[in-house]
């Protein structure tokens, strides 16, 4: 939960993909299934690397596992989307990024992938990049807002106990 130093942190690239990698990126998507969720990056449950999960598919049946995954290119077109995190409870924030993106990742085989990724499936994958850089979805606030946004967050965290 935030204010967790874990989330403020940049993550060290992954060297190769091991069963280790592979069970991470598996309890992850356990975890995004069950809060729901599109996707999740590795700090996001106390792991420091830079591996990633995104799945947007109605059915969520096309898990996307990415490690150490880069923005090649960014649309200038941009889109709206209301974006939240399970670290911050509660709290969500209208979030304007591009429409979609480039990227580059290694997949669960180890192999150099680049992938295109559009509306929802792009914001997914952009959010979960920055959870690998340290940032959260507030760092796109205003100040004002996020100073609004983390004290109603730190509020409701003391009132639960």
């Amino acid at each position: 939960m935030y204010p967790d130093k874990r989330l403020k942190t940049v993550c060290p690239p992954v060297s190769e993909i091991t069963d280790t990698e592979r069970t991470i990126w598996d309890e992850m998507l356990d975890a995004m299934y069950l809060m729901p969720g599109v996707g999740l990056g590795a700090p996001q449950i106390g792991y420091l690397t830079r591996l990633a999960v995104v799945d947007c598919s109605a059915s969520h049946s096309e898990p996307v596992r990415m490690a150490n995954p880069e923005i090649l290119h960014a649309s200038a077109k941009m889109r709206t989307h209301e974006e939240a995190s399970p670290n911050l409870p509660g709290l969500f924030a209208e979030i304007e990024r591009p429409r979609a993106v480039t990227v580059r990742y290694m997949d669960e085989n180890g192999e150099t992938v680049e992938k295109d990724f559009v509306n929802l499936w792009a914001t997914s994958v952009q959010h979960q990049i920055d959870h690998l850089n340290g940032k959260l979805f507030i760092d796109h606030l205003k100040p004002v807002k996020r100073k609004m946004l983390i004290a109603r967050h730190l509020k409701n965290m003391k009132r639960r106990g």
